[in-house]
C-alpha cells in the first residue's frame, strides 16, 4: 500500500489488525477472559464482576461482536454473551492464549474468582 500500512485478510474476511486491536484493550481482554472461563455470561454479571457501568461494558462488547470474537443471544430483556467459535487459526490461537498464557495475570485471575463467587444474573432487574 502507498502509505506503508499492511492489511491482512484471512479466509473468513477477519482482519488481523482488528483482532489484535480487540485483544489489546485491557477491558476487552478481561471480558474475553471471563467468557473463556464460563460458557455464557449476562451483561449485568459482567458489570458486577468488572466493576464497570453497563454502557461501557456494552460498548466494548459491541466491538467484540464487530470483530466476531463473541456471540450474543437474547432472553427476554437480558443479553447473554459467549465466545464465538474460532473462524481461523489466528482466532483460535488468540483465544487459547487467554486460557493458558494469560492465566497468571493477577487482574484476570481476580475477575474469574469474582465471577465464580456471584449468583448468575445477580444485578439483573
Amino acid at each position: 500500500m502507498a502509505d506503508g500500512s499492511l492489511i491482512i485478510y484471512d479466509k473468513s474476511n477477519m482482519i488481523a489488525p482488528d483482532l489484535f486491536g480487540a485483544f489489546a484493550n485491557p477491558l476487552r481482554l478481561r471480558i474475553l477472559s471471563l467468557l473463556g472461563a464460563q460458557k455464557e455470561i449476562c451483561v449485568c454479571d459482567l458489570c458486577v464482576v468488572l466493576g464497570v457501568s453497563q454502557p461501557k461494558v456494552s460498548r466494548h462488547l459491541a466491538i467484540l461482536r464487530e470483530t466476531r470474537l463473541v456471540d450474543v443471544r437474547s432472553e427476554g430483556k437480558w443479553k447473554f454473551y459467549s465466545l464465538a467459535q474460532p473462524a481461523t487459526s489466528l482466532h483460535r490461537t488468540l483465544l487459547r492464549c487467554i486460557g493458558t498464557c494469560l492465566t497468571e495475570i493477577d487482574e484476570l485471575a481476580a475477575d474469574r474468582e469474582r465471577l465464580a463467587g456471584i449468583e448468575p444474573r445477580l444485578r439483573c432487574d
